[in-house]
């Protein structure tokens, strides 16, 4: 059902449960995600499928579904023949097919906008990896357009996530200031710094003082690096955390697949919660049985 609390104030009142890994969901559906577009092509091509996908993560009790927006770039578009005006229109459709499953939920459901790092959009895995060559107002000029697209759309929150180094941070919240919508901040990282090597006190800072962040922290990093990397988010802003690792599998850009076996243990909630996690989920390769057993823990069915 609609929210009837905006996110932040749902916040202040306990935790909420993020839904997981959409490409997963989708390709269990039987979805071809092998293009560069990702998932983001199927916002032109089969949209019935992102909604469906959405109302699983609803059903398995996701209080926040993402949308479909991490790679859906104008530039993206473009190379595949779609117009401006075609790509801003597929950007706000990302999010009314969430809105609609949300609406369709026994519960409230609140609806983020996911907004990806330029890395997703070169779909080489350099998200990865960060350090692009790119100066914070490049990172900026090519951010805007897309956050105003998906704010025009009126979600309850723009997930600036994935995001591997500072540089990023500073362009995406730059973007976002004066857009209208509330957002989190969501880092991935390893070793106990982000991507791109910076020390993640530093990076978490960035958001401290910012009024329209609602949440910081991590999200697509391995579920053993979560629960420090959230008290730190906690201890430097001030701010919920906000926390959503991947399966712990490894990713292939080359071959465009998965490797390894899956680390994500529901059980970690509890660890996340202690360190004062409130926006709690799944990433790549977390379905929605696993959402179904953080809900489950958390009380939610």
């Amino acid at each position: 059902m609609e929210p009837v609390r905006t996110l932040a104030a749902a916040l202040a009142d306990g935790v909420l449960l993020l839904d997981g890994g959409l490409s997963n969901q989708l390709e269990a559906q039987g979805c071809d995600l092998s293009d560069a577009l990702w998932s983001a092509r199927l916002l032109a091509d089969d949209p019935e499928q992102i909604e469906a996908a959405h109302t699983a993560y609803a059903r398995a009790g996701a209080q926040v579904l993402i949308t479909s927006s991490y790679q859906a770039t104008f530039e993206g578009f473009e190379r595949r023949g779609i117009s401006g005006e075609r790509a801003a229109a597929l950007l706000r459709r990302s999010v009314s097919l969430a809105r609609s499953a949300a609406a369709a939920a026994p519960h409230e459901v609140w609806v983020a906008a996911s907004v990806g790092p330029y890395g997703a959009m070169l779909a080489d895995g350099s998200e990865y990896r960060g350090r692009y060559g790119l100066s914070v107002r490049e990172l900026e000029r090519f951010h805007q357009p897309r956050i105003e697209a998906l704010a025009a759309a009126e979600p309850d929150v723009l997930a600036l996530e994935t995001v591997p180094d500072t540089d990023e941070a500073e362009a995406l919240l730059r973007a976002a200031d004066g857009c209208g919508v509330p957002v989190w901040l969501s880092y991935t990282v390893a070793g106990g710094r982000t991507r791109a090597g910076q020390e993640l006190a530093e990076a978490f800072a960035l958001a401290t003082g910012r009024s329209e962040v609602i949440a910081v922290g991590v999200n697509c990093c391995e579920p053993a690096e979560a629960a420090s990397a959230v008290g730190l988010a906690a201890a430097v802003t001030g701010k919920p955390a906000v926390v959503y690792p991947n399966s712990g599998e490894q990713w292939d850009p080359a071959a465009r697949s998965w490797r390894g076996g899956s680390l994500y243990d529901p059980a970690l909630v509890r660890d996340w919660q202690a360190a004062g996690a409130r926006l709690v989920g799944g990433c790549c390769r977390v379905g929605p049985d696993r959402i179904t057993q953080l809900a489950r823990l958390l009380g939610r069915n």
